[in-house]
């Protein structure tokens, strides 16, 4: 059995896997119908490793927005430089890491000397940038960094290399933010300027082309998304891979339902929401979904 037919036959088993087929149905109807394809995710999807997932979708044209938090691009840019976080478990020492400088985030640990090797790259990458441009939107950002780049596991090097663009709406919540702060007050001149991207990212979409999301998590990534279809008539198509409830009122938990009450999906909208860890949920459904494009020619040639 491969991943399409196991996903298949997920179709009759009922709760989550009843709601990961239905999923994998809406992202190929988006993706056959030609839709503007936006794939949204929050940096805890970076860090588990769905890194090179991430970058070989950009690298076959499958999404043409991207949407992420500020954690994803320094540590896309980490593990260009080498770095290779480590999986232990979510019970350790935590006193005991913090004393050898490693950084926990569930079961994954950072160590120091990675943002160290980040702190030393990024400088240069920006100042680069610097001498091209001095006012410049966190897309154009990303985009002039990812050209920096000779990566192919690389998000934001296929990304630029595709002409795929990369919003960042909360560009100043990281390290890579502390940095951007630190390169300012050497160079008070240089400005990233993120309503810059809101007008290229409300200005790109129009009422008459269909748009798809597929959000995975929640957050800034999921809202600015959505409240930039609504203003030109919501999105047609939404697939929600989500660890959250709705009981919270929170943007992570909010239901494609609850999406259409603002218009940000159609009201004939097709969509589906996956309630589950999205490292099990997202590979499976995308692997299903790429078998069918590439022996469809959608993507590639077909022998892929």
């Amino acid at each position: 059995m491969n991943v399409n037919e196991l996903i298949e036959k997920f179709g009759s088993l009922g709760y989550q896997s009843t709601e990961l087929f239905e999923a994998h149905k809406v992202v190929l109807k988006m993706k056959r119908s030609g839709a503007k394809i936006f794939l949204t995710f929050t940096s805890n999807m970076v860090t588990s490793g769905l890194r090179g997932l991430f970058a070989q979708l950009c690298k076959f044209k499958f999404p043409d927005i991207l949407v992420t938090t500020s954690g994803s691009i320094e540590e896309d840019l980490m593990k260009s430089l080498g770095s290779d976080f480590e999986i232990i478990n979510f019970n350790p020492d935590d006193n005991s890491l913090h004393e050898k400088g490693e950084n926990r985030v569930g079961n994954l640990l950072i160590r120091n000397e990675d943002y160290m090797r980040f702190e030393d790259k990024i400088g240069e990458l920006l100042l680069n940038i610097y001498r091209k441009k001095k006012r410049i939107s966190s897309s154009e950002l990303l985009y002039e960094i990812g050209v920096q780049l000779d990566d192919e596991n690389s998000i934001l090097y296929q990304a630029a290399k595709n002409n795929i663009p990369i919003y960042c709406p909360g560009i100043a919540d990281s390290s890579l933010g502390f940095h951007l702060y630190q390169f300012q007050q050497k160079n008070p001149d240089f400005v990233v300027d993120t309503i810059l991207d809101m007008r290229r990212i409300t200005e790109d979409l129009s009422f008459d082309e269909k748009k798809g999301l597929i959000s995975l998590g929640g957050s800034i990534s999921k809202h600015y998304a959505v409240f930039a279809a609504l203003l030109s008539g919501g999105f047609d198509y939404a697939v929600y891979l989500t660890t959250s409830h709705p009981s919270s009122g929170s943007m992570s938990g909010a239901t494609t339902s609850e999406a259409k009450s603002w218009g940000k999906l159609k009201d004939d909208a097709e969509a589906a929401t996956v309630v589950g860890d999205v490292t099990i949920n997202f590979p499976l459904m995308i692997s299903a979904v790429l078998d069918n494009l590439f022996s469809e020619g959608i993507l590639g040639d077909g022998k892929s």
